[in-house]
């Protein structure tokens, strides 16, 4: 097995395991309505840097970290992907902050790590 290979099964462990890991639960939803929960890392920070003036300010960055392999593992039968058109039902994540306050999001962008089976989706608050 070569390090590729150790990497991705390392990453059940680093970034799917919550007892051990960094593993958190995240529900995830298709357009079609599959929902199932996972584990990865959800991130929502309120702080950006204006690119423009270089200044501090609040603003809502959320990242969502999944392993490919336990997408497809869960059933889904694609990589979530943005959803420009409004009218067609968003991917959709769901996840709790350390103090149980939930979020609701759907994908802005996408970027897989296809050497290493990680996909981060930047993302923004869900409005249905």
């Amino acid at each position: 097995m070569n390090f590729r290979e150790i990497a991705e099964q390392d990453l059940a462990i680093t970034l799917e395991d919550n007892v051990f890991g960094f593993g958190w639960p995240i529900n995830v939803t298709d357009p079609d309505g599959l929902n199932k929960d996972l584990f990865g890392q959800g991130n929502n920070v309120s702080f950006k840097i204006d690119p423009d003036t270089g200044t501090p300010v609040s603003g809502l960055i959320v990242e969502v970290s999944l392993r490919t392999k336990s997408i497809f593992d869960a059933g889904f039968s694609a990589i979530p992907e943005p959803q420009p058109d409004t009218t067609k039902k968003p991917w959709i994540f769901q996840f709790d902050d350390i103090n149980g306050n939930s979020g609701t999001f759907t994908i802005k962008e996408t970027n897989p790590d296809k050497s290493i089976g990680l996909i981060l989706f930047q993302c923004e608050t869900y409005q249905p």
